[in-house]
């Protein structure tokens, strides 16, 4: 995706912290992953991009917030890894958050009515002064 110099990009890197961290505890919450394997599960389909250096942040919030559990596991394939899932305060906030995301992606998509006639861009209105005598 392109971006403007109108400030779009900006737009568009504060709408997806706040999504991104609400798919990283949806992910969570139906399994528990360590980074590499979350990244992976969001981005399986190719229609975002991400790396390990989006998530691990957004990990470490969570965690701190004491929304996740961390634990160490023994891994055949290398080093240990951690692995997280969410915690219950996790669970519900995340409940919390996904009806609150469902309304505003509602709010987003509705077909809006327009009450009454919106000039079409570029149109100017013409506004007549009457004379007063």
């Amino acid at each position: 995706m392109k971006y403007k110099e109108d400030g779009t990009d900006n737009r568009v890197v504060q709408l997806r912290k706040g999504i991104i961290e609400l798919a990283v505890m949806a992910v969570l919450y139906r399994e528990r992953h360590y980074g590499y394997s979350l990244v992976r599960v969001l981005t399986e389909d190719g229609t975002i991009s991400l790396k390990e250096g989006t998530v691990y942040p957004i990990l470490a919030r969570l965690d701190r917030d004491g929304l996740v559990r961390s634990e160490w596991v023994e891994s055949d394939q290398g080093p240990p890894r951690k692995y997280y899932s969410l915690s219950p305060a996790g669970r519900r906030l995340f409940d919390e958050l996904s009806d609150e995301f469902d309304l505003l992606v509602s709010m987003v998509k509705q077909d809006w009515k327009v009450r009454g006639e919106i000039p079409e861009p570029g149109k100017k209105l013409l506004v007549r002064k009457r004379q007063v005598i």
